[in-house]
């Protein structure tokens, strides 16, 4: 059983820490300091879902639907873009008295965003339903594969949490536009070489 949980933790853990575009929204609205508890609770119960599904053994879904794939990376891909070419707009602008005062967009705009970034994300669905997925079937008691599942799902609400919060801890360097304007840019990068990495394989 420790075996599991220590396995479900490590893979899940490792699979998120990478800078995705979910990671760097969570991030902005940690340093916004507004809707965290929204967006991190948001990101963690996405990943439970999917993660459930994965080691309940609902990867086949691919085999089923070819076409999946190549829809949500043309779906994704297209809303990364946008997103990024609204950081970088905002950048050149350089307007961040909202920012700077803690404001953000309001909730349900927000969740929308984290919505889109979340489940139009192929990359989410090859962790969860994919990689963690194929990890579980590597215990056969159904007992192991639960405590495997809610060990993986712990470490997306512990990680989640963790960038959410933790990002308070950045507030005193984030009282420039000038900051503020350098974090946007990095995120349109982000956005944009994510985006090049979904549609790369279909050309």
């Amino acid at each position: 059983m420790i075996s599991a949980a220590v396995t479900g933790f490590f893979t899940s853990i490792s699979l998120i820490l990478a800078i995705g575009a979910q990671n760097a929204f969570v991030l902005r609205q940690g340093l916004l300091h507004t809707h965290i508890f929204t967006v991190c609770l948001f990101c963690a119960l996405s990943d439970a879902l999917l993660i459930a599904a994965g080691v309940a053994g609902f990867g086949y879904i691919v085999d089923l639907a070819p076409w999946l794939p190549t829809a949500m990376a043309l779906g994704g891909a297209g809303f990364l873009i946008i997103y990024g070419a609204t950081r970088i707009y905002a950048a050149w602008l350089g307007t961040y008295a909202m920012q700077i005062e803690g404001n953000s967009a309001g909730l349900w705009p927000t969740i929308g965003v984290v919505a889109a970034l979340t489940w139009l994300n192929p990359h989410v669905y090859l962790d969860t339903l994919g990689l963690i997925g194929a990890v579980s079937t590597r215990y056969v008691d159904n007992s192991e594969k639960l405590v495997f599942g809610a060990a993986a799902v712990t470490a997306s609400f512990v990680f989640f949490f963790s960038l959410g919060y933790g990002a308070r801890l950045l507030t005193p360097y984030m009282q420039s536009t000038h900051t503020w304007r350098i974090l946007d840019f990095i995120i349109g990068v982000v956005m944009f070489a994510i985006a090049a990495g979904l549609l790369r394989p279909l050309i």
